[in-house]
This record gives C-alpha cells, sequence and structure tokens, in this order.
C-alpha cells in the first residue's frame, strides 16, 4: 500500500471510530453500545499482544492469566493504597511483563506444542491464586472500585473526572479506542522494525536465525514480554470499567477465544486481532438467538471459515487481486 493510500485510510479510520461511531450512538440513543465496543476495543487489544507471541512461532493461550493479573494489579493499587488509576495502567502492565519474564525464561525453550500446552494452564493457575490469596479477597472479589478521576497538569484538565459524567461509558469508550489505536500502531511498526523482521526469521527457520548470531531466547521473551504487557493493559481498563473483579473475570475460555481472534482475523495481518474480535463478539452475540444451538453453529462456523480462509478474514482482499 502506497504512502498516500496509507494516510488515508488511517485518517478514515480516525474519524470512524472518535467521530462516526459516537455520532451514530447518539442519534440510536441504544448508549450501551459505548460499553460493547470499549469491550472490543480492550479484547483486540490483548488479542493482539496473542498474535505477537505468534509472530515468533509460538502459541500463546494464555493471555486471559495477565489480563486478570493486571485487572487485580489495578484494582488492588486503587482499593487499598489509593494510587490514581491512571498511574495503575502502566504499573499492571509492567507486573504482567515481569512475570511473563519469569514464567517465560523457561517455557519459551520448549518446542512450539509444549509452549502452548505449558500456557494452557496459566489462566486456571491465576484463578486459583486470586482465590487463595488474602490481598484478592477470594471468591468475593474487589467490587465497588471508583471510576477514574480527573488528569490535570499545570492546571490544564487533560482527562476529566469520570465520576462528575453523565455516562461515563463515553469515556471509557474514548479511552479504550484511544488505547487501541495507539497499540495498533505499535505493532504495525514493530513488525516492520528490524526486530520485527527477526521475529519473523525466528517463525520461518528458529535453527537458521541461531547460525547468524540472533539471540533467540532474548527475542522470544521481549515478544512474549510484550504480549503480556497489553493482556494486563486491557485487563486493568476492563476491570476500572466494570468496577469489579472476580477470579472468574478472565477463564480458560477468554483465553482460547484471545487466540482465535488471531486466526479469523488473519495471522499474516497485524490488524487481524482487531477484525477478529470485532466479528467474534457479535457473531457468537447474534447466535445467542439459536439457543441450545448456539456453540454447534458456533464451531461449525470457525471451521468452515477457518477451511476456506486459513488466513483469515483479511485474506479475502488477497483472493480478489490474485482473481
Amino acid at each position: 500500500m502506497s504512502i498516500s493510500r496509507r494516510i488515508i485510510a488511517v485518517t478514515a479510520f480516525l474519524i470512524l471510530v472518535f467521530a462516526v461511531i459516537p455520532i451514530l450512538i447518539a442519534v440510536s440513543g441504544r448508549k450501551d453500545f459505548y460499553y460493547t465496543l470499549s469491550s472490543v476495543a480492550l479484547l483486540s487489544m490483548a488479542s493482539a499482544g496473542v498474535w505477537l507471541t505468534f509472530h515468533i512461532g509460538r502459541i500463546n493461550i494464555g493471555q486471559g492469566a495477565y489480563a486478570l493479573m493486571g485487572g487485580y494489579v489495578s484494582a488492588i493499587l486503587v482499593m487499598s493504597y489509593g494510587v490514581s488509576f491512571w498511574w495503575t495502567l502502566p504499573l499492571a502492565g509492567l507486573f504482567c511483563a515481569l512475570a511473563s519474564i519469569l514464567i517465560g525464561l523457561p517455557i519459551l525453550m520448549l518446542r512450539g506444542v509444549y509452549f502452548a500446552m505449558v500456557t494452557l494452564v496459566l489462566t486456571e493457575v491465576a484463578r486459583l491464586l486470586a482465590l487463595a490469596l488474602p490481598v484478592t479477597q477470594g471468591a468475593k472479589g474487589i467490587t465497588s472500585i471508583p471510576l477514574p478521576g480527573a488528569v490535570e497538569v499545570f492546571g490544564l484538565t487533560l482527562v476529566p473526572d469520570f465520576t462528575m459524567m453523565e455516562n461515563p461509558r463515553i469515556a471509557f469508550y474514548y479511552l479504550s479506542v484511544a488505547l487501541m489505536t495507539a497499540c495498533f500502531a505499535l505493532m504495525h511498526r514493530l513488525v516492520n522494525s528490524r526486530i520485527g523482521h527477526i521475529c519473523m526469521s525466528l517463525q520461518q527457520n528458529e535453527e537458521l536465525a541461531s547460525s547468524i548470531g540472533i539471540n533467540i531466547a532474548q527475542i522470544r521473551v521481549i515478544a512474549y514480554a510484550i504480549s503480556s504487557f497489553l493482556g494486563g493493559l486491557a485487563g486493568a481498563v476492563i476491570v476500572a470499567a466494570t468496577q469489579s473483579v472476580y477470579p472468574s473475570s478472565f477463564t480458560v475460555a477468554d483465553s482460547i477465544n484471545f487466540m482465535l481472534n488471531c486466526f479469523l482475523g488473519g495471522l499474516c495481518y497485524v490488524f487481524g486481532p482487531m477484525l477478529g474480535t470485532l466479528v467474534l463478539y457479535f457473531g457468537w452475540n447474534l447466535l445467542f438467538e439459536t439457543g441450545r444451538f448456539q456453540l454447534l453453529i458456533y464451531s461449525a462456523l470457525m471451521i468452515a471459515l477457518m477451511l476456506v480462509l486459513p488466513n483469515g478474514l483479511l485474506s479475502l482482499g488477497t483472493l480478489r487481486k490474485e482473481r
């Protein structure tokens, strides 16, 4: 894509999410869509982290664990220590990144299938820890988490006080899409940088990459830490929006969905997780009308899509060009 077309696409996207969608919601009166779209934006951001681990040739089925950890870190800091929500965002992400480094150093040495199997249990381990630790308040979780306050710099209000707003969901919507936009912009830059090309070489042939002097272990850990940071950041914002966090806030099913979002959108495309999350989220809700057949139809459609479009929904554009 040429630079001019890329600029037009980015501008159109920004106008859509920051202006057109809010106007459409205001006209329709469906203010509940603010929460729905905020959730999609945050879940796509967590899915982007999973996509990054795919980019280094590893299947990550444990992102729900880091989303849960990030949510609890933010909630504990706000409720127990009076830390501003805005400070807890980077702290939650950094906590998850450090935890992923400790966890990832040994398991990233494993081959892909074994790494995937180990990450599969991480979410359940995080859930059990949340049930057992006193600081997390066990099964009753942490509730009545206050809404974010204002952000002021030299007397200038950069972010309004959410508690003073008639509908805080609007503020969470703008926060979520802003974080999502920044996340995918940075992901796009990372993937097209030298480090991104090195990550791609690990996916294709690790032995060859090692033979030319690439520190495979270091690149794996960096990618996994970035992935976990995004999961923790998304979890912290989701918890603030719901004003509560429980051990069951993120389950193994969520970790699997983060992975499926990447498959559905397209593993070859940076923006695949964004499209995959949008389609999977609304598709699952639409299938709710089918009652007990919901899971059956959902599974059949996912299998069919992966057979017909193995490179995801974004590969439709490539197929049209080939024809």
